[in-house]
């Protein structure tokens, strides 16, 4: 992913709701024991969950099984999170452990060895689960990017997204900086993102 063409990629409901709470914010109140904060984190990835269930092909009671045991694991593991930003790398990597769990126990060796080959799949062969995984993955990881940008970080890469795109001297009028200074802030806040934990382990991946 290059800093280039990542405005494209950033979902536009992730700049819908600038008051959303950070996931360093929701990990602090769930280790807090605040209820609101732990259903948060489970709304917000479970679709990341759920698309490797698919991708591995399990059937809905083995999904519903796999989801349940991470969100248990994270309770076990919650207050060893040391970099909040990185969570949504450790959910996807412990689904996956826990979907070749439930492949081996029901299926036998047989199943196990072809959910490997299937994690060892080039991209545009694995399917239209790869594709809902990749993108619910860096759905995940661009949010968290985004979420530690500053509030002038947000505000412009809001603005430079959107639909339908903005002139540049509407994005300087509604910001109050210079026309010139947009190219070079957007390729900061871009870079800054790439940079970002989940981001890079997307990208290193």
């Amino acid at each position: 992913m290059s800093t280039a063409t990542a405005c494209t990629l950033i979902p536009p409901q992730l700049t819908d709701s600038p008051a959303d709470p950070t996931v360093s914010d929701l990990v602090a109140r769930a280790k807090d024991g605040d209820r609101q904060a732990w259903d948060a984190l489970i709304e917000r990835y479970a679709p990341l969950i759920w698309s490797i269930c698919r991708r591995h092909r399990l059937g809905r009671a083995d999904a519903d099984d796999v989801g349940q045991s991470v969100w248990l694991r994270l309770v076990d593991q919650l207050d060893r999170v040391r970099d909040p930003a990185a969570l949504p790398g450790w959910l996807a990597t412990t689904a996956r452990r826990e979907c070749l769990r439930v492949l081996c126990a029901t299926q036998g060796p047989r199943a196990t060895m072809f959910a490997l080959d299937v994690e060892s799949l080039p991209d545009d062969r694995a399917g239209l689960g790869d594709q809902g995984l990749l993108a619910a993955e860096r759905h995940a990881a661009l949010r968290e990017a985004f979420d530690q940008l500053p509030q002038n970080g947000k505000q412009l890469i809001s603005l430079l997204i959107a639909d339908p795109p903005l002139p540049y001297a509407d994005i300087s009028a509604r910001l109050g900086i210079p026309v010139g200074s947009i190219g070079p802030n957007r390729s900061r806040y871009l870079d800054k993102m790439r940079r970002h934990p989940a981001v890079a382990a997307l990208i290193n991946a």
